[in-house]
């Protein structure tokens, strides 16, 4: 049966889809400040699509990403109080209190890195806005912290990625297996 070869054609065909960039906008905004998943899901088959679009796609999420964590920013500045209770039990209270350690230690340096981070991003920009970091310095920190993960993702699937596809395309399954099995390995794990 092919069912990771079929799902990923459709994944592929989507991501050629004339609406699929406005469909990436959201999804980045949204990530930014509450949405749990993350646009490289939609960013990286839509370069794979149409690798010679990796600039245009790059700054648009990186541009609607920065957006949404402005949003999150405020959603921090102005609701933690009302959220942190639905942040808890959302299963992020460990991941905001490592958050808010380190803004602590690293201050404005943190959002540089919640670009690459495995914390998401929306508990960096709900944080920042808790803490009331300063809002210009955390509007040019997510542009770059954001920006150098979203380029460098698509600069990488663009330049490599159509030399890569057959390769993907032979060993689709085994892949698709690998990803499920590692990821029950990992709600395993976490339940010990």
């Amino acid at each position: 049966m092919k069912l990771f070869s079929s799902f990923y054609n459709k994944v592929l065909s989507w991501a050629a889809h004339p609406k699929a960039p406005r469909y990436l906008g959201v999804l980045s905004a949204a990530e930014s400040s509450f949405f749990p998943i993350p646009p490289d899901i939609m960013l990286m088959p839509m370069v794979l699509a149409k690798p010679k679009s990796w600039l245009y796609l790059a700054t648009l999420t990186t541009v609607t990403s920065v957006l949404g964590g402005i949003t999150g920013y405020f959603i921090g500045y102005f609701a933690f109080e009302t959220l942190q209770p639905l942040i808890v039990q959302w299963g992020y209270g460990a991941k905001l209190e490592q958050a808010k350690h380190l803004f602590e230690a690293w201050g404005i340096w943190i959002i540089f890195a919640a670009g690459f981070s495995p914390i998401p991003y929306k508990v960096f920009t709900i944080t920042g806005g808790a803490l009331s970091m300063a809002l210009i310095p955390f509007i040019f920190a997510s542009i770059i912290g954001r920006g150098a993960r979203f380029f460098t993702v698509s600069a990488l699937l663009a330049w490599s990625g159509p030399k890569m596809e057959p390769m993907i395309i032979r060993y689709i399954e085994w892949l698709g297996w690998i990803v499920v099995g590692a990821l029950i390995l990992i709600i395993l794990m976490t339940q010990v």
